[in-house]
């Protein structure tokens, strides 16, 4: 993963890309690629499908999605939402809590995302769930996402990423957010801001049971 800095410069799902006609053709470009990506995995299994059929129903050529993606693999565990998330993070009102300012953040970037993104990330989910490959690719981006999550947290409230305090927090907010995303893959039915929108209510409440 990038940092949020090198994220936040291109254009991502839930958000208007930046810049010119270029740059919008080719954050779209990237989200189709990934969408019909995930779509084929799904409907015919990650190894039966190959890269050029996904750049057959993308539109482009297998270098053009190789631009994009490094990998085959990178077509479901690159995450377009993460950073949308991470730049809202720093727009949150300095005078929110560390947790208040991640939960506004989230729910706002989630809420943003058509329905269209919202099917793409369940399915991206599925995928590296059921597929052991993608499963062990995507614990290397959720420890990457954890460290960036602490770092911005450690600047936000001026301590240092190795504060005990700072790693726990992000930890806990991670793991109700992990959780929450878990049963979300399981169950279509259910709402994903709904879900994070209550897994904040019990952190913030002490989860008391």
């Amino acid at each position: 993963m990038r940092s949020a800095s090198q994220h936040s410069a291109e254009a991502q799902p839930g958000t208007k890309p930046a810049g010119g006609l270029r740059e919008r053709k080719k954050a779209r470009t990237r989200t189709a690629i990934q969408a019909h990506a995930v779509r084929l995995f799904r409907e015919q299994g990650f190894a039966a499908t190959t890269v050029e059929q996904v750049a057959e129903a993308a539109e482009v050529s297998p270098s053009t999605v190789f631009r994009y993606f490094a990998t085959k693999e990178d077509l479901v565990t690159t995450d377009l939402v993460d950073p949308v998330i991470f730049a809202a993070f720093e727009e949150q009102p300095p005078e929110l809590s560390l947790v208040r300012a991640w939960r506004g953040a989230l729910l706002g970037s989630f809420a943003r995302l058509t329905d269209a993104e919202v099917d793409t990330e369940r399915g991206r989910g599925v995928l590296a769930l059921t597929v052991p490959e993608l499963w062990a690719a995507s614990l290397g981006n959720i420890t990457r996402v954890i460290e960036t999550m602490i770092e911005m947290s450690a600047r936000r409230v001026g301590r240092e990423p190795s504060d005990p305090l700072v790693r726990h927090t992000v930890g806990a907010m991670f793991g109700v957010l992990l959780v929450a995303g878990f049963d979300w893959i399981k169950n279509p039915e259910l709402d994903i801001v709904a879900l994070t929108d209550e897994a904040f209510d019990r952190l913030e409440t002490g989860m008391v049971l």
